[in-house]
Order: structure tokens, then sequence, then C-alpha cells
């Protein structure tokens, strides 16, 4: 059964005749999405210390946000999760995401660094990968300077940015060069071709469609071909072994349900550890929404202990 609380939410989008995302210009949707935020995010909590950055990128500068938790000595080499927000490779910048980042930073005791990577349809696939690898080697490289201890690698996101992470942690163990220590999978894309079941079961009535998901896709993959392309689709990687402990977490309600449960199940059958756990009555997205949704910081204080568990010294 639907979360009564979930239920309201979607009845109140309803109400006030909120247009579906796949209705709007990008845009639009961008706008929306950043002001949605006051209705359904807590307020952000305080933290240690807070400061913009730059990370160099194949496009230019990109921002970064870093955090470091609330009590944390200013002199001492944190462990890190470098964090993608979601929104369909479309929409979501660090703003939308910044409560959620300092609510993992400080439940967590880790320093987390949200990148705000190129999006679609001004920049296509495979940018966001290409800005997203960028900044997780730069965070890597420059650790000593940041205070954070490089052994102690995260990377994690929700919705697209799981899916960004996911592919961060095949790139890293394929290049050798960038060791990971936990990917953290808030109900990721993981297979472009939208052909698991949830997609028809979810695909109308809970927020996130069948509508929008195309909306998304084809804001961000102008070349069908791609849809195979491992970078896209992290499940279509020949190779799934050999990659950090995974915690994917999903939700009953979301179209993207399946092909996360697929992801764990193939990281599970490769010889990786992985954690799966789905909130069977939420919706996509409900991480964020602590205002509204009672399961929202149980899943966050969940995340959090899975970092602080595999960061551990």
């Amino acid at each position: 059964m639907l979360h009564p609380q979930a239920k309201a939410f979607i009845d109140l989008l309803i109400e006030k005749a909120v247009p579906p995302t796949h209705t709007l210009p990008y845009t639009d949707a961008r706008r929306f999405y950043r002001e949605r935020r006051a209705l359904t995010q807590p307020e952000p909590p305080e933290v240690g210390q807070v400061r913009d950055l730059r990370a160099d990128g194949p496009g230019g500068p990109i921002p970064l946000r870093g955090y470091r938790p609330l009590g944390s000595d200013a002199a001492a080499r944190l462990p890190v999760l470098v964090y993608y927000h979601g929104g369909g490779w479309t929409i979501g910048d660090l703003d939308t995401h910044d409560t959620l980042c300092r609510e993992l930073c400080n439940l967590s005791g880790c320093a987390v660094v949200a990148v705000d990577y190129r999006m679609g349809p001004e920049h296509r696939f495979p940018a966001a990968v290409d800005d997203v690898l960028a900044a997780t080697r730069w965070v890597r490289a420059q650790a000593d300077t940041l205070g954070l201890d490089a052994s102690r690698l995260a990377v994690g996101g929700d919705s697209a940015g799981g899916n960004l992470a996911a592919v961060v942690a095949l790139a890293a163990r394929d290049a050798g060069d960038l060791p990971i220590a936990f990917q953290l999978l808030i109900y990721p894309a993981t297979d472009m071709r939208r052909g698991h079941a949830s997609h028809v079961t979810n695909g109308q009535g809970y927020v996130l469609t069948s509508d929008s998901v195309t909306y998304f896709h084809n804001h961000y993959i102008d070349d069908p071909k791609h849809d195979l392309d491992w970078r896209a689709s992290p499940l279509l990687h020949e190779r799934l072994d050999g990659l950090p402990p995974a915690l994917v977490l999903t939700a009953g309600y979301d179209p993207l349900r399946d092909e996360g449960l697929a992801y764990a199940e193939a990281l599970t059958e490769a010889g990786n550890r992985a954690v799966y756990v789905c909130f069977e009555r939420q919706i996509h997205g409900f991480i964020t929404m602590g205002r509204i949704l009672d399961d929202a910081p149980v899943a966050v204080d969940l995340c959090a202990a899975a970092l602080r568990r595999a960061l551990k010294p």
C-alpha cells in the first residue's frame, strides 16, 4: 500500500494542478524543481563548514560544494562522500540537494563534496559522466589541501546521480587509478532501455511517470545506441566484479525500482558486497522530502550509518 503521506503529497499536486514535468520546457522544470524544495524539504541543518569549490573539467570548471560535519576538527583528515545530485541528468543542482548533503555529512561524520555536473539538453551524454569522473579525480588529488583522507573516498547519488555513482565506480575499477571505498546508490537508474516491469506497474500516478522518465532520457541521450553503453546503463557492463561495497536503496512505487533491484542482484552475483533495501510504500525522490514524509529521515539515517561503517578507519 502506498504510504498515506506519499498519497497526500500526490493528491496535493493534483489539487494544485501542478503540471507534470514532461509537459514543461526544461528551463521551467529546473525552476519548479528548485522551488518545490520549500514544500517538501526540511530546514537545512547547520554543519561545521560549507565552501564552494571548482574542479578542472573537460568542459570547463565544475562547481562543487564541500561540507564538513558539525563539531569536526578543522585539522582532521576526514573520509569523504563525493555526491552527484538527481534530476534526470536535466534538472537539479547544488541547492536542490544541499539539505540532503548536510544531513549525510553530519550523521555520517564524513565530509561531503557535491558535484554540479553538466546536464542535458545543452550537454548530452556522456558530458555528465566526464564531469563526475573529473570532479572525483580532482577531489582525490586535492585531498590533502581539502583535509580529506583519499583512502576513504565513497561515491553516491540519487536517481540520475545514483546512475553516475555506479558508472564512476565501474570506470574507476577499469582504470585502476581511483580507489573507491563504497558506493551509495539511491533509487539509481541502471538500464536506459527502460524495460523492467516497474516501468509499467509504477508508470503512472506516482509523481515520476513513464512519460517523465522518457522526457529525462531524451534530454540526456540523443542516439539510441547509447542506451547500450555501460556509461549510460551500468547494468549492461560486461564485468560487474571487483567493485566496492554498495548500498542500493529503492522505493516500492518507483518506475526505477526493478532496475535498482536488478543491479543489486547483479553486484551480489558477481561477488561484491551489496545491501538492498526497498522502502515499499514510498515514491521516487522521497529521501529529500523529510518535511512531509516520515520515511525520509529514516532513509537518510540508514545511508549515513552505511557510510560511517564503510569509511571507518
